[in-house]
């Protein structure tokens, strides 16, 4: 029994695949197999059920999962201490991203910090919200990038960045070349909008039912990404987050309208487990991205300055 035996067995279990556990550790999905019946001989107890779809873990695995998640977890901040006692960031960082938090921007920090810290390694994947707090929850990364962030037993939550949210259209839209436009104007508007059990769409909807305003939702999207190629082609308006158009706005794609009123922002928080110290690689990372909390997107200010 080893570190990277366990470390396959506790990716199994947290991805409830072999699979994926295998593919993650570079080794075939026999081996992998063969790991947990070598730790079943060994403990003497069944620790996964192979009967169920996706296989899970029986009691006693879900036991021995909590532990060596620890030892793990431990070992990593162990050797991410040692690599760095001089000063030097050479260590790991996993982060795990909503998907609209701007893939440009999430991929600009890493850059930077990998310039900074050249022997460092950063791991950036792009997930569904439930899917980062899972991440984070079971060790899988280190600190997470979520919006409207909160904290609870697991999770520790730290305010990051606002932005603003503002209306983007097609640039031959109705709404193209207004300066302002109030929430109660959208009613019955065609909208492309987030998916309905996201975060930010539930507080979307709340906005505009404040103001009696129930536009006519025509398409549903998980990230900006694809709710900006539905507006280029008009399909309907979209309420975004202003820092994520900044290249659709300088192509002149998209075009921009802020909103009027109070004013309707986007928190962005960064997360991680609870009672868990950061390794030193991922808490310089973490100090980077507080460094940029208050920036603005070069490209979205020149577009929203221009005449």
């Amino acid at each position: 029994m080893n570190l990277k035996s366990l470390k396959i067995f506790c990716d199994i279990v947290s991805r409830r695949s072999f699979s994926k556990a295998a593919a993650e550790n570079g080794v075939s999905q026999s081996s992998a197999s063969q790991v947990v019946g070598q730790l079943e001989a060994h403990l003497g107890v069944r620790l996964i059920d192979r009967s169920t779809r996706p296989p899970a873990p029986t009691r006693e695995g879900q036991a021995f999962y909590e532990g060596c998640r620890k030892i793990i977890a431990a070992y990593d901040a162990l050797e991410d201490q040692v690599r760095t006692l001089h000063e030097e960031v050479a260590g790991r960082v996993r982060v795990a991203a909503i998907y609209s938090v701007g893939l440009h921007h999430m991929s600009r920090y890493v850059q930077e910090f990998m310039s900074r810290h050249p022997k460092a390694n950063v791991r950036l994947e792009y997930l569904h919200p439930d899917r980062v707090l899972e991440s984070v929850e079971q060790g899988q990364a280190d600190i997470g990038i979520v919006s409207y962030p909160r904290s609870s037993r697991a999770i520790e939550a730290e305010p990051w960045r606002e932005e603003p949210m503002v209306l983007v259209c097609a640039p031959g839209n109705a709404f193209a070349g207004r300066v302002q436009v109030s929430l109660d104007e959208l009613h019955g508007q065609r909208m492309v909008a987030f998916d309905s059990d996201l975060v930010i769409r539930h507080e979307l909807d709340r906005s505009l039912a404040a103001v009696g305003a129930e536009p006519a939702i025509v398409m549903e999207f998980d990230n900006i990404e694809t709710i900006k190629r539905a507006v280029e082609i008009d399909a309907g308006v979209a309420l975004l987050p202003e820092p994520t158009v900044g290249r659709e706005l300088a192509a002149g794609t998209l075009s921009m309208v802020r909103l009027a009123g109070d004013e309707v922002v986007r928190p962005l928080g960064i997360i991680h487990a609870r009672g868990k110290p950061l390794a030193p690689t991922a808490q310089r990372f973490v100090e980077l991205l507080r460094g940029h909390a208050h920036d603005i997107d070069a490209v979205t200010a020149a577009a929203t300055t221009a005449p």
